[in-house]
């Protein structure tokens, strides 16, 4: 992408539709007059009066006990300095994104108008009732440190200053996994830290608290060597300056056994690296480029342990991985201060974790056949599900045993079920197949990328490496469009109704004769029929000049779906077509099943979609649990609608036992794991969190995701195909733009799945 395509992105996305990243939305009921009367007067005077008889009832009855506030003067906003609380506002809200979708953490951003140390103090003192914790964000070193000295000595709630110590605590698990790894102990190595701010003190801070040595740590700043013989060195910076006789980074480097960069893209060299000892470690962590290239890092020693802050490259030092977990744990003891033991007690949960089996879904996510803990895998993954049920308890054991918890925690395992009950507002599903997808791009065939929406979606995919589109349409209106959205790429677009494409069509046209000239289809017919652009696309596909194919935007669903069926065919093994629709909902994930293709299936088709569900759920690193709905539950009605619901559960208990599937039951029943486990004790699904609903028609499917979509504006991804040889998938009519993007991604997921399918069963011959 472009500098300027991005930018123009990233203003368009901060602007529309609504201004800003963040909003507050109602926790009660405010329906009747009823509800208002109890949210404000009269009712609201009751919490007041007993607030005011002991503040700690703020917890109870206001939403103190959940919310931060993000604080910033934007003196020292990620790689763009000085810039002001005003230019610093996108920052804080991004943050509150990530506080909310990674830990279910409200959040206010409040960005304050001044430089000097103690007005800023005050400012952060006066406001503070409000909140349950206080996260310092991009504030310039010197002052960060004595603001958060201060605010943590003068407050009685949880204050971070991230800058300082997210760095330190995600580096400091991937530094204790390395060495490990590397067979050296903390007490014994050379460190040489290059970078002086807020982040590098802090990191050789918590290193020391591990054991690091002082006497072994050489730090460097902009002007060279730390040592004790220079003048002016601000208190940190004395704190780690060094009596050996190091004049430049080469000589600090020299048997050095870890390198900690936070400072500025390439500074280190390869001789630099052959002169650091054996199995050296080396956390290159300026953004957006490193203090040395990965790959010429890895090229330059084979026994190196390297980590970077880039997502691209294996052992990402991540922010993410700490600030939402820890203020988690804090916030649900409430603990009136994050001290040294709930940050130690992070890393070591952090390092832990990344020794632990990796889930599916994060395998599936990277690419990976297997990630284990090893050189290229010694922090977890930022979208690893197990960081909320890890993290967060181990921060709130360290409250508890260092006296700082207000609120001990004594059922750990149904804190456990909390916080990951907390991920269901999250849905990070998309982000993991977006990831996936960009591993192994395929080539997506965009059948209408003469609609505006159509080619705005293909320019993301090209962008944002999901995949390598193919334009199909009128070229000069692709062309046009093009230009008019600035996608100025070079990719393929053709034009099957154009002369430059008929040696082309006329090879498919012979190829689709051959294959149904015994169907009352002539060569004649076979030509026209390749000037359509489905027919085209889907011959692309077959004939390997394409990956997959999206279709659908302008045209009826039966209209689209004949070409793919008359041309592709069962996938092996399977022995219908059916569809399903990914909802994400508020609860999570849900699939619902048929949402297209069959009308009134049978109890032997039933079974069939709820098998191709739970294929298809697996493929997206879910393990499905499926409820089979009706309107009756259980046996409560003998009419054969039921009857073939209950025929199919049958059916599939006996013939896959281990698949989590039961039925028939009522929608609500299926969703309310409680009322289920009260009613039905003896379900499989009792207890569950059903996450795919397989429906007895079409008209039950269809009806219920267009209500979820448009009623509780939950995201649709779908109708995915099932059952098909080759990966096509078609979109509801005027799909957005987001919607394109993601049935893109899942295409060139459905074409690697397929493609890994089809060099198996070669293998086997």
């Amino acid at each position: 992408m472009s500098k300027q395509s991005r930018r123009r992105e990233a203003l368009v996305y901060h602007a529309k539709p609504t201004p800003g990243k963040i909003k507050v939305v109602p926790t009660k009921k405010y329906a009747t007059q009823r509800d208002l009367s109890l949210a404000y007067s009269p009712g609201v005077a009751e919490p007041c009066l007993e607030i005011e008889k002991d503040k700690n009832n703020a917890y109870k009855y206001t939403s103190k006990g959940n919310l931060v506030a993000v604080i910033s003067n934007g003196t020292a906003v990620l790689g763009l300095g000085d810039i002001g609380p005003e230019a610093s506002k996108p920052v804080m809200e991004g943050k509150g994104l990530l506080f909310k979708i990674f830990a279910d953490i409200d959040v206010f951003d409040i960005e304050v108008d001044t430089k000097n140390v103690e007005e800023f103090i005050q400012t952060v003192k006066n406001i503070a009732p409000t909140f349950g914790g206080i996260n310092l964000e991009d504030i310039k070193a010197p002052e960060a440190f004595e603001i958060e000295r201060r605010l943590k000595e003068e407050l009685d709630i949880p204050v971070m200053h991230d800058d300082q110590h997210g760095t330190a605590i995600i580096s400091a698990a991937a530094l204790l996994n390395a060495l490990e790894l590397a067979d050296k102990k903390i007490d014994e190595i050379k460190i040489v830290v290059s970078g002086a701010g807020a982040a590098a003190i802090s990191c050789t801070r918590l290193y020391q608290a591990f054991g690091a040595k002082r006497e072994n740590i050489v730090m460097l700043d902009s002007k060279g060597v730390i040592r004790s013989d220079r003048d002016n060195l601000t208190a940190q910076k004395a704190e780690f300056a060094t009596d050996r006789k190091i004049n430049t980074l080469e000589e600090a480097m020299q048997d050095a056994d870890v390198f900690i960069g936070l400072s500025t893209s390439d500074i280190v060299n390869q001789e630099m690296l052959r002169s650091m000892s054996v199995n050296p470690i080396v956390f290159a962590m300026a953004n957006p480029d490193p203090e040395i290239a990965y790959d010429l890092a890895i090229a330059t020693r084979e026994d190196i342990i390297m980590a970077t802050g880039r997502s691209d490259h294996p052992n990402q030092v991540n922010n993410v991985l700490g600030f939402p977990f820890i203020f988690r744990g804090a916030l649900d003891v409430r603990a009136t201060k994050i001290n040294e033991a709930m940050k130690m007690a992070a890393v070591k949960a952090l390092a832990d974790l990344a020794k632990e089996p990796v889930p599916e879904q994060v395998n599936i996510a990277y690419g990976e056949t297997r990630l284990a803990f090893g050189k290229d895998y010694i922090i977890p993954k930022p979208f690893d599900p197990r960081l909320i049920s890890e993290v967060p308890p181990a921060v709130a054991k360290a409250a508890m045993e260092s006296g700082v918890a207000k609120e001990p925690i004594e059922d750990w395992e149904k804190y456990k079920d909390e916080l990951m009950q907390r991920l269901g507002s999250d849905n990070k599903l998309m982000r993991l197949l977006f990831n996936r997808a960009k591993m192994n791009p395929k080539r997506v065939v965009f059948a209408e990328a003469d609609q505006l929406d159509v080619l705005k979606a293909a320019q993301v995919v090209y962008e944002e490496g999901i995949a390598h589109p193919i334009l199909l349409g009128r070229q000069e209106e692709i062309e046009r469009l093009k230009e008019e959205i600035e996608f100025d790429a070079e990719v393929p677009i053709i034009d099957p109704k154009s002369d430059e494409q008929l040696e082309q069509k006329n090879k498919y046209a012979q190829v689709y004769w051959e294959q149904r000239q015994r169907r009352g289809v002539t060569l004649f017919n076979a030509q026209k029929i390749m000037r359509e652009r489905n027919y085209f696309a889907a011959m692309m596909v077959n004939e390997g000049d394409a990956d997959a194919v999206i279709t659908g935007y302008s045209r009826s669903y039966p209209s689209v779906v004949k070409p793919m069926l008359e041309l592709f065919g069962l996938a092996p093994g399977s022995s219908r077509i059916a569809t399903t629709n990914l909802m994400m909902t508020q609860r999570g994930p849900l699939f619902l099943s048929d949402t297209a293709i069959n009308v009134d299936p049978s109890a032997k088709d039933l079974a069939r979609i709820a098998q191709m569900t739970a294929k298809t759920m697996k493929m997206f690193g879910l393990e499905p649990v499926m409820a089979m709905t009706s309107y009756s539950n259980f046996g409560s009605s003998t009419n054969p609608r039921a009857s073939k619901v209950r025929e199919a559960v049958s059916y599939l208990h006996r013939a896959y036992p281990d698949l989590v599937v039961d039925g028939e039951l009522q929608t609500d029943f299926a969703l309310n794991s409680k009322m289920l486990q009260d009613i039905f004790p003896f379900s499989k699904l009792a207890g569950r969190k059903v996450n795919a609903l397989i429906f007895p028609n079409l008209d039950a499917a269809n009806i219920t995701y267009k209500l979820l979509k448009e009623l509780n504006k939950a995201d649709s991804i779908g109708p995915i195909m099932m059952g098909m040889k080759k990966p096509a998938h078609i979109l509801q009519l005027d799909a957005s733009v987001d919607e394109i993007v993601s049935m893109a991604a899942i295409a060139v997921i459905d074409a690697q799945q397929k493609q890994k399918l089809e060099e198996s069963l070669r293998n086997k011959k």
